[in-house]
């Protein structure tokens, strides 16, 4: 036996190989075969040569990726890698080897290759690095500062904290660690669902690796090898959440040009070389585009230039924004965040140039981690994912991991590197001292309250790490949900991940009620409206798919956002800046007002926004033309895809932003969920093979084929398939 391949009834690969780099050449060969239009996406997508198939709508991200250096970054820490760590460089070569040998015949098989004339081209041993990184290079929400920026320079300082429920474009994830003392078998349960975009096919692979070394199943990302987040070794079992760290920083360039090329201003006056150059973008349907490439000693310049934003930014910045908030663009509007009070006034020149240069870790480093990947994978007891990933590098993430011998851990992993506050909060001038970095910060351990621990992006453990963090709606649901019951079992689970319940919708509820009382300043409500008003006090605050109150409660919900972003104390945040379009999710409006209600409802003064009247007045407007149907109605899944399919019939779902099932939709623009959970998990310690899985759509990337969308009811439901992991209940398919 070199390799071979195996299925379960799902159709999700089990590979057992007779070494780890005859494993990994498995495993790129059968993700190619299973996925190659989702890899070759990605890999043009990580070079910034995406539009050159999928057309003009693509630009904007390959404008953003080539500026950004991010082919170039993958790169420099291939060649680290292979520096630092030969074993590792080689299993990452390997798994290349697998992805360009079965690539074309998994092309072959799948229609949009046809559609779009792409050819497969060639992966070289540093496109999963990129791959990485272009999954994660929005993950931190550094875009979230420019959205400060814009509301410190018009409404000061103080209103930061009131928007600033949520950073757009980074992804949260629930989780939770049940300790033996906790459940029936008295073994460690971990559970828990990422929040992503969803895509078709899916960001996660589940997969099963095994050889002489390790046999791990878990959760993969097409296009890396072995299993990062979510991993079940039989004796040893992690998984993580987004630890909503900040360690992305922007600053403001001051650049000219000289007969040499580009200079920028140090923090110590000096006048310093600046590295130039130009790619070209091919564009299908359309002439090529040049880019102007400039890296300062900071990072490299991703907004503006020497003479500012091009011309070609400034033309319908608003007309294309609700084109990108409709279809999610490289980083959609994600989980909602409370913010540390580091915002501090700032004076600087308005009137000159704009360029903003980025620092982020790899490229500063040359280190994405990867050298953690495989001790993972050997990881026996907890101790050893503890070693392993203090070599993560990004995303930062908080990590929970427990044992067959009672070892539990929970910590956060990943590079934050220490600099001034203000770095953290807004963009910082290159041209003054002070804002370097300086070292990395040590991330903070935890430990379990009675047995349990929830990890739900809220502020705790990673607080001295970041700015912005969830509110802890999900997380104090999680552990209420957890305290009912003395002992867990792995089957008892998916009823959390399935909870619905909404506290955030209390503070729009709390002005209903008094919508109730006398009050001489404001217009008596009309029947109807008062009908609407008393259904929805009476509403469980659930947001079930087949709940009609819970349609009628998103419905004035919206209602309220869009009065409260239309009002004219708000009119200098209505039109963002001539940003390039792959930020502009983080600077619209209305959903910034949508994700902050909680917040904007109960602060002691908006601007002078009458918060009650818009409330009554949103109450009118749906009394007027109430939604007709259940919150599924409207409420439905919106995947991603690379290629639009018409034939796609979108599902009703349950849940809502702020709800242990997080199916977001964009209160005040749409009702429809473009993320929510990508996967969900429950590992069991006692028996691996009482674990359980999912993800929403099916493990083949093949468009007709069986596993293509086949569990889709089980994630609509809330069940979860069985995890296999007996070869001699798998169904071989072939040898490697």
């Amino acid at each position: 036996m070199t390799g071979e391949i195996y299925r379960d009834a799902w159709g999700i690969p089990h590979l057992r190989a007779d070494d780890v780099t005859e494993l990994a050449r498995a495993q790129g060969r059968v993700t190619a075969l299973d996925r190659a239009w989702q890899l070759e996406v990605e890999r043009h997508r990580a070079q910034g040569t995406s539009a050159s198939f999928l057309g003009a709508e693509a630009l904007p991200w390959d404008r953003f990726v080539r500026r950004a250096r991010l082919d170039d970054t993958a790169r420099r820490c291939f060649a680290e890698l292979e520096r630092g760590d030969p074993e590792t460089a080689a299993w990452v070569r390997a798994y290349v080897d697998g992805v360009n040998e079965a690539l074309e015949a998994g092309a072959a098989r799948t229609p949009e290759f046809a559609r779009t004339g792409l050819v497969p081209g060639r992966w070289e041993p540093w496109t999963p690095l990129g791959v990485w990184l272009g999954i994660h290079i929005l993950f931190a929400g550094f875009p979230a500062k420019l959205w400060r920026e814009q509301v410190v320079r018009h409404l000061g300082a103080d209103a930061v904290g009131l928007f600033a429920i949520d950073g757009p474009g980074t992804s949260g994830s629930n989780g939770w660690l049940v300790s033996g003392e906790r459940t029936v078998t008295g073994q460690a349960i971990i559970a828990g669902d990422p929040h992503r975009f969803i895509e078709e096919p899916g960001v996660y692979q589940q997969i099963h690796l095994s050889c002489p070394e390790f046999d791990v199943i878990g959760l993969a990302v097409p296009g890396v090898p072995g299993i990062a987040h979510f991993g079940h070794t039989g004796t040893v079992a992690w998984a993580i959440t987004n630890a909503m760290a900040d360690y992305q920083d922007l600053y403001r360039e001051r650049l000219r040009r000289t007969g040499a090329g580009v200079e920028a201003l140090g923090p110590d006056g000096v006048w310093r070389r600046a590295t130039r150059h130009t790619e070209v973008v091919e564009v299908a349907g359309e002439e090529p585009v040049e880019i102007e490439v400039i890296e300062t000693e900071r990072g490299p310049v991703i907004i503006g230039g020497p003479e500012g934003l091009p011309d070609g930014l400034q033309d319908g910045v608003q007309d294309g924004l609700s084109e990108v908030l409709a279809d999610g663009v490289q980083g959609g509007l994600q989980e909602g965040f409370l913010i540390e009070p580091l915002i501090e006034p700032h004076d600087e020149p308005l009137d000159e140039p704009l360029a903003v240069a980025l620092r982020y870790p790899p490229r500063v480093t040359a280190d994405l981690g990867f050298s953690a990947l495989l001790p993972l994978l050997r990881a026996r007891r907890v101790a050893d994912v503890d070693r392993a990933v203090d070599l993560w590098a990004e995303p930062v993430n908080v990590l929970q991991a427990a044992d067959t011998q009672g070892g539990l851990l929970h910590r956060v992993a990943g590079r934050v590197p220490v600099r001034s506050a203000a770095n953290r909060t807004r963009l910082v001038p290159a041209w003054e001292p002070g804002h370097d970095w300086h070292g990395r910060h040590e991330t903070p351990r935890g430990g379990l309250t009675d047995g349990i621990a929830a990890m739900a992006n809220q502020r705790g453990l990673a607080a001295p790490l970041g700015v912005e963090f969830a509110p802890s709606h999900r997380a104090d649901r999680i552990t209420a949900l957890l305290e009912e019951k003395d002992r867990w079992s792995a089957a008892d689970m998916p009823a959390i991940h399935m909870d619905t319940q909404l506290a955030a919708a209390e503070p729009l509820l709390e002005i209903l009620r008094t919508l109730g009382t006398a009050d001489a300043d404001l217009a008596p409500l009309t029947p109807d409206a008062d009908r609407v008003r008393q259904t929805l006090l009476a509403w469980d605050r659930r947001m079930d798919a087949d709940s009609e109150a819970a349609a009628l409660y998103a419905a004035v919900r919206g209602a309220v956002v869009r009065r409260i972003a239309a009002h004219p104390a708000f009119a200098a945040l209505s039109s963002p800046p001539a940003y390039p379009e792959v930020l502009l999710p983080w600077l619209a409006l209305l959903p910034r007002v949508g994700f902050a209600l909680e917040h904007l409802l109960r602060a002691e003064e908006l601007y002078g926004v009458d918060r009650t009247e818009a409330v009554r007045a949103a109450l009118e407007e749906v009394a007027a033309e109430p939604p007709t149907g259940t919150w599924g109605d409207s409420h439905r899944l919106a995947p991603w895809r690379a290629l639009p399919d018409p034939s796609y019939d979108a599902p009703g779902l349950s849940g809502d932003h702020d709800c242990v099932l997080c199916t977001s939709a964009v209160p005040g623009f749409t009702d429809l969920s473009a993320r929510g959970p990508a996967a969900r998990y429950v590992w069991d310690l006692a028996d691996r093979e009482a674990s359980l899985w999912v993800v929403p759509l099916g493990a083949s990337g093949i468009p007709g084929s069986g596993h293509h969308r086949d569990q889709l009811p089980l994630w609509l439901r809330g069940d979860l398939a069985p995890v296999v992991t007996d070869f001699t209940e798998l169904e071989k398919e072939s040898d490697v």
